[in-house]
């Protein structure tokens, strides 16, 4: 069939066969010269990047691993602690594992973005990219970031320190200023409280001033006893200490006091009642509860004793002595009662004129 001479190519549109065989020679010449001359440069610059890469990696690791082990050496130095008096005293060692364990996260995360980014600055170098717009570039970014965000940054450094310096911990009772509660979580940007009527509070570390921990190291339980003024001072101390001593010799009291229960002296001496100071050093968290049972048995102590304690049921002697005055009843003399007096003549009535009324 033949062809349309539309369709047919016109003699100028053929190529030239010998000339593009000559151009793909000259091209293929020009590639192996070019790649002849800088394969070397290739080489160099592939294996610095390849040198980074790994030193960068080995170091990573190395850092890793003995971030690891100092948290693994931190957690065995905790549970040889735990179970005894200096546990108890210095810091839980269930806490100290938790706050190793933050810690160690923190300072991995630290490490690595420093150590990656340092190695991921030296490959761009060696691409010979320029650096200068780049870190000027973040720079800015960095200081729009810290304008936008710096409460931000605020929290996460404040719950940082909080964290290494171990201010306080899962379980500790605290007060923060702005909430105060038992803590349940501690972030490293938001600290969860539980109040004492069962509420969340959700504050935020950089919000946090002052941190008054109620549960570390030991605390004080505090008993002001009022007794009459006419009592034994040294046999309310001898009935003390008997009491104290049956308490420390008990369950859960033997646990719970750190320390003997002592009396500190008369705190307050008044016309009607004196205030005995009674003190004992007690696990912290525990001290509420050391001194309403100190109130209870100095109360049952000091009725069995026959020492008076203000506030309490009157004795049968005080009875005696406390009887109404029967002249108390009797009412004052008063000027009133005397018709000439002065006072009786000035609330006397005035007598109406005697002469005849004059009227309109």
């Amino acid at each position: 069939m033949p062809w349309p001479a539309a369709l047919l190519p016109l003699a100028a549109d053929v190529p030239d066969a010998p000339a593009s065989v000559k151009e793909a020679q000259e091209s293929v010449t020009e590639a192996a010269s070019f790649i002849e001359q800088n394969w070397a440069t290739w080489l160099s610059i592939g294996l610095r990047i390849l040198l980074i890469v790994v030193i960068a990696a080995v170091i990573r690791s190395a850092v890793r691993k003995a971030l690891t082990k100092l948290i693994t050496r931190m957690n065995t130095s905790a549970e040889a602690v735990e179970g005894t008096a200096l546990g108890g005293l210095l810091v839980n060692a269930e806490r100290r594992r938790q706050r190793s364990e933050a810690i160690g996260s923190v300072l991995r995360s630290v490490a690595s973005f420093l150590i990656l980014g340092t190695a991921a600055l030296m490959v761009l170098a060696a691409l010979k990219i320029d650096l200068a717009p780049l870190l000027a570039s973040a720079g800015v970014a960095g200081v729009a970031i810290g304008f936008g965000a710096r409460n931000l940054v605020t929290d996460f450094l404040s719950g940082v320190f909080m964290i290494m310096e171990d201010q306080y911990g899962v379980g500790d009772k605290i007060d923060a200023g702005v909430a105060s509660g038992e803590v349940i979580e501690v972030g490293l940007r938001v600290t969860k409280l539980r109040g004492d009527n069962g509420e969340i509070w959700y504050v935020r570390n950089g919000e946090i001033k002052r941190i008054g921990n109620l549960s570390q190291g030991w605390a004080t339980a505090g008993v002001d006893v009022q007794v009459k003024p006419s009592e034994n001072l040294s046999r309310i101390r001898e009935v003390v200490k008997e009491v104290a001593e049956a308490m420390a010799k008990e369950s859960p009291w033997d646990e719970r006091l750190w320390g003997p229960v002592e009396v500190l002296g008369l705190d307050e001496v008044l016309l009607a009642s004196m205030t005995v100071k009674v003190s004992a050093k007690t696990m912290p968290g525990q001290q509420f509860a050391v001194e309403r049972e100190l109130r209870w048995r100095i109360k049952e102590a000091f009725d069995a004793a026959g020492i008076r304690i203000i506030g309490g049921l009157p004795a049968a002697d005080e009875d005696e002595e406390a009887a109404a005055d029967p002249s108390a009843s009797v009412a004052a003399p008063s000027a009133l009662a005397n018709p000439t007096s002065p006072q009786s003549l000035a609330t006397a009535p005035i007598p109406p004129p005697a002469g005849p009324r004059i009227t309109k």
